[in-house]
């Protein structure tokens, strides 16, 4: 299972904590230090869509001009801008190579300890 995220993030370092507690082995990504390729955000897009994956409440959304913002309504233009800036996904992005959860609350622990 891999994770993306940020250390920095509040909601990645609940998931990383939870994860550990429940001994759920796991590659931790730093998106700012490394960057998802093409392939991986456009599988991504595809699964979960660009209206879950891109945060539109970020700090990074809010340093985009309009032009940038329309584009990220579709999955081309999405990807073009999580390319760029892949500080603009939401967090963490889980990806069990089966199935992409983007978000942690408890419930997506438990959905992950009752994945085979």
């Amino acid at each position: 299972m891999d994770i993306y995220g940020i250390k920095t993030c509040d909601t990645c370092r609940k998931a990383r904590k939870w994860l550990d507690e429940a001994g759920v082995t796991y590659r931790w990504h730093d998106l700012r230090e490394e960057v998802p390729d093409q392939g991986t955000l456009r599988r991504w897009l595809d699964e979960v869509g660009a209206d879950k994956l891109v945060n539109r409440r970020s700090t990074t959304w809010r340093g985009l001009d309009d032009d940038d913002r329309a584009r990220a309504a579709t999955v081309d233009g999405a990807l073009s801008l999580l390319l760029s800036y892949p500080t603009l996904a939401k967090r963490p992005i889980i990806d069990t190579g089966e199935v992409v959860l983007v978000g942690f609350t408890d419930q997506t622990g438990t959905t992950l300890l009752e994945l085979p």
